[in-house]
């Protein structure tokens, strides 16, 4: 390996790095707005420089000079220093003295740089300019005379989001960064432009005002609005979490996060369910744990189990789903199921519903078919690799389903099954040839009737073309829902003559239907006596005998498998709200009420009691190897009819309680029916 000075220590360094990344390598700190490491180079806030010999006698870009085989870098003489306050006494020119009532007090870096090389008085007489505010939308708020032009933000929109909305216009003094068209920023990961703001030009609109970064308790945990698992932080100040920022988890999220994991958090203080309820006379009325117990339990016990049945929903932890798992089964019920959307998966090995190449490795794959799915809305940070990988020019992308703006140029094939049953010649020949072929297969595919036969011609499409071999394992299921691998992992699935979640909700199936937090089923048709165990009164608790309160996905800890099949561990950032209890508890607390007390009384003996039950839920944030498994046997022989694919979640902002309950949300979900600009605040 090639080796440099810094400061005179002898560093190696990879052929291809910068004179920036040489110097961090070697330890010395080196001031930067512009640039980022997963952006591309602009090189135009001059903050980062360095003296490097050999070279003319000035001071050079540290992020835009290759470095070389003995070369010299200096980060910390006289010239340095006097070169970064010269350029820190530029970028303050025109910047406002706004820094008490900017949100981006205490967590700015030019706040941080201008303690370092800031001077304590200004040479600048003149009036310092105002550009005007604009429109980006609900999720970003604008200080535009407080951008320092470091393009952040356009680099971001145009090569990871791949929505080039933001750019700069004009020239000199006149420069600003604006938004084409007065419009907003059309993708589902613009938030993360406020993350990537050194200045504050950009924060967020949502929380604006709301807080200060040192009053807020900080704890890392898992997000659940989709099946990837992103890595957050969840930040709390009192009983309430104000807001929610990425982690870097350079497997699942890289940095990034999505505008409804992001902004999700005003819909956890919403219509929140605080206190049991019981219907009485056709109303709902307040009542005690022990009485709403009681109701729950007397039902249970005077039903046959073959009229009892449970519905797992899309947020709910491992834990709770084993709890109720164990109290159907003691109970004599099979009628048991977690998949709302009635998908053909649950039966046969493991890797039949992963998503086996795993959310990194599918930038190695070479040809990808994606199949009744779109990862722009179920998944925007799995499309963001998508597209990274088809920015590289080594990947090509093939469509069956709906014809949408997926951010990437790829090949459309068809619109649904008749495609899939005689895939057209080139595409077959094209997986066929690929060294590393890939299929995602969606819910929008996989559910309703023909979804098992579908399954089915998708296995037997990847074993002719080889989408799995030693190696490789390109077989993936995309899911949507935070709770499905695990559940189906444990087999919250209907037992031996166990009727389904969309066989449970017709007229006349069962006498007792009790729903965990499943809303995304139409329940309307049942006349079971329904009970819901939740933490919103959304469309499980309107036509519910009894409500139990239950925790939302920040207020317990739990265990959660995302779509490759990673456990990953949330964390407790606040107590539930007013009466409400952990899922799990509640259903312990049943079992004694019906006779069937579940053998542990803590979270830590039914994890163990889990684990025990289910190896795999000891494996905390491991990714297991792609393993190869007979692709062919998944699903039913059957006809595929002439049926389109459709994406499983026609409104991503809207699919579930919580994102219901969120006004962020319901501004978003309009913006995206209606593209239209928002006026300005």
């Amino acid at each position: 390996m090639p080796i440099a000075k810094v400061n005179g220590v002898e560093t190696e360094f990879e052929p291809g790095m910068t004179v920036l990344q040489v110097a961090e390598r070697a330890g010395a700190e080196i001031p930067r707005f512009c640039y980022h490491e997963r952006l591309s180079i602009a090189g135009n806030c001059r903050m980062c420089l360095v003296e490097v010999k050999p070279g003319p006698p000035k001071p050079q870009a540290s992020c835009a000079l290759p470095a070389a085989e003995g070369q010299e870098i200096f980060t910390d003489t006289a010239m340095v220093k006097k070169a970064r306050e010269g350029v820190m006494e530029f970028l303050l020119i025109n910047h406002p003295l706004d820094c008490p009532i900017c949100d981006q007090g205490g967590e700015c870096d030019l706040q941080d740089q201008a303690m370092g090389y800031g001077r304590d008085g200004s040479r600048y007489a003149e009036n310092k300019r105002a550009v005007e505010e604009k429109n980006m939308g609900p999720t970003v708020k604008t200080f535009m005379t407080r951008c320092i032009q470091c393009t952040r933000c356009v680099r971001f929109v145009t090569e990871v989001a791949g929505v080039p909305d933001i750019g700069m216009i004009s020239r000199g003094e006149d420069a600003e960064i604006t938004t084409y068209l007065e419009k907003a920023v059309d993708s589902e990961l613009s938030g993360n432009v406020n993350d990537l703001c050194p200045v504050g030009a950009l924060t967020h609109r949502p929380w604006q005002f709301h807080y200060r970064p040192w009053e807020l308790k900080r704890t890392e945990t898992i997000d659940v609005m989709d099946a990837l698992g992103s890595n957050i932080s969840a930040q709390a100040k009192g009983a309430e979490v104000m807001r929610i920022l990425p982690r870097v988890n350079e497997g699942i999220n890289e940095e990034w996060l999505s505008d409804k994991s992001r902004y999700i958090v005003d819909g956890l203080q919403k219509r929140r369910l605080d206190r049991p309820y019981v219907r009485d006379n056709g109303r709902l009325r307040a009542a005690s744990w022990d009485e709403a117990l009681g109701v729950v339990a007397a039902r249970l016990t005077q039903s046959q189990p073959d009229r009892i049945g449970v519905i797992a929903g899309d947020l709910q932890d491992a834990e709770s789903m084993k709890a109720t798992l164990d109290l159907f089964r003691a109970l004599g019920s099979a009628n048991t199921d977690c998949r709302q959307d009635g998908s053909a998966l649950g039966v046969g090995p493991r890797e039949g519903w992963l998503f086996n190449s795993g959310i990194a490795g599918i930038e190695q794959a070479d040809v990808i078919l994606l199949v009744g799915v779109n990862p722009r809305t179920e998944a925007p940070l799995l499309n963001a690799r998508l597209r990274k990988a088809w920015l590289s020019g080594k990947t090509e992308i093939l469509v069956i389903g709906e014809q949408a703006d997926l951010t990437y140029e790829y090949s459309y094939l068809g619109a649904g099954s008749k495609t899939l049953s005689k895939l057209p010649k080139p595409a077959a020949d094209l997986l066929a040839k690929a060294e590393r072929p890939a299929i995602i297969v969606g819910g929008g595919a996989i559910s309703g009737e023909a979804g098992p036969s579908v399954l089915n011609a998708l296995g037997a499409l990847a074993k002719k073309v080889g989408v799995i071999a030693e190696g490789w394992n390109g077989f993936n299921v995309l899911h949507t829902a935070a709770s499905r691998v695990a559940g189906l992992d444990m087999g919250f699935v209907p037992a031996d003559g166990g009727l389904s979640a969309v066989q449970m909700v017709q007229t006349g199936a069962l006498d007792v239907l009790f729903l965990l937090g499943a809303d995304e089923i139409d329940a309307s048709a049942s006349d079971a006596f329904k009970v819901y165990l939740g933490s919103h009164g959304d469309n499980g608790a309107h036509g519910a005998d009894v409500i139990l309160p239950g925790a939302a996905y920040t207020e317990k800890a739990g265990l959660y498998v995302n779509t490759e099949g990673r456990v990953q561990m949330a964390e407790r950032v606040v107590f539930p709200k007013g009466e409400a209890k952990d899922d799990w508890a509640i259903v312990r607390a049943l079992s004694e009420r019906v006779g069937r007390t579940l053998p542990y009384d803590s979270l830590d003996q039914l994890r163990t009691r889990l684990m025990a039950d289910h190896p795999t839920f000891g494996r905390i944030d491991y990714l297991a190897p792609a393993q190869a498994f007979d692709v062919a046997s998944l699903g039913k022989k059957g006809d595929l009819g002439d049926t389109g694919f459709v994406s499983a979640v026609p409104d991503p902002y809207l699919n579930n309680p919580i994102a219901r309950a969120s006004a962020t949300m319901a501004e978003l979900s309009a913006l995206r029916i209606a593209p239209v600009a928002m006026a300005a605040e």
